[in-house]
């Protein structure tokens, strides 16, 4: 079985056939017209449970079948939200077909730019001009959510991050998500950034499914880098 679960102002955590490891919490926000329609009419829903064809709750989920694909359970599962950072799923995903392709290796060093450097907390405190190896950038990004080692990935893969979050959203069609825009490689706020429960279930079957030599990463807890 395999859970995804979109949710406002609330930590997720996915078990280990879910779409990350259980040490990556992940928080999720509605769109802004979403977030203003439930504000409207979250006064009637409380006192009479009542809910329009268009309406879209700020908590949205959907439980899989991981080998049928089936739909088990759901909650507004095409209802479009922000991914935050299960952006960085995607980004992964492009780096393990690199990896399985074997146009660079788990020991690669890529270099930090300043704009890698420059991402907004969590972050590995990754400096200009530094590399980090392929291994380590994966680890940081399933144990601490780092941005700068999302970027530095995005950048050597792509070049730059927009052209990456292009590359990002091209795969997203060509495995079916039809409702997923990617503008970044971190999950960062970015208002065109948007995707859905649904969309992250496939996301999350594919990878599981492609790469199982990587996808054991996503159970890694802790590791060791330059001395902490």
């Amino acid at each position: 079985m395999l859970r995804t679960t979109l949710a406002s102002s609330r930590a997720v955590r996915v078990c280990a056939l879910g779409l990350v490891a259980a040490t990556a919490a992940i928080a999720f926000t509605t769109n802004t017209a979403e977030a203003r329609h439930y504000r409207h009419r979250s006064h009637v829903a409380r006192h009479h449970h009542e809910e329009s064809e268009s309406y879209s709750p700020q908590f949205a989920s959907i439980i899989v079948d991981a080998n049928s694909g089936a739909t088990l359970a759901s909650n507004s599962p095409d209802g479009v939200r922000h991914p935050a950072s299960l952006t960085k799923i995607m980004t992964l995903y492009l780096l393990f077909e690199r990896l399985e392709a074997g146009k660079i290796t788990l020991d690669t060093e890529m270099p930090v730019s300043e704009h890698a450097s420059e991402q907004d907390p969590t972050k590995l405190d990754l400096r200009p001009g530094q590399t980090i190896r392929v291994e380590d950038a994966i680890k940081g990004i399933v144990t601490k959510s780092a941005n700068d080692a999302a970027v530095v990935i995005a950048e050597a893969i792509g070049g730059d991050e927009s052209d990456f979050a292009k590359m990002m959203t091209r795969k997203a069609r060509a495995l079916g998500m039809t409702r997923t825009t990617y503008v970044n490689a971190s999950g960062l706020p970015a208002d065109e950034q948007v995707t859905t429960a649904r969309d992250q279930s496939t996301l999350g079957r594919a990878i599981q499914d492609r790469f199982p030599r990587y996808y054991r990463y996503f159970a890694t807890e802790a590791f060791n880098f330059r001395g902490r």
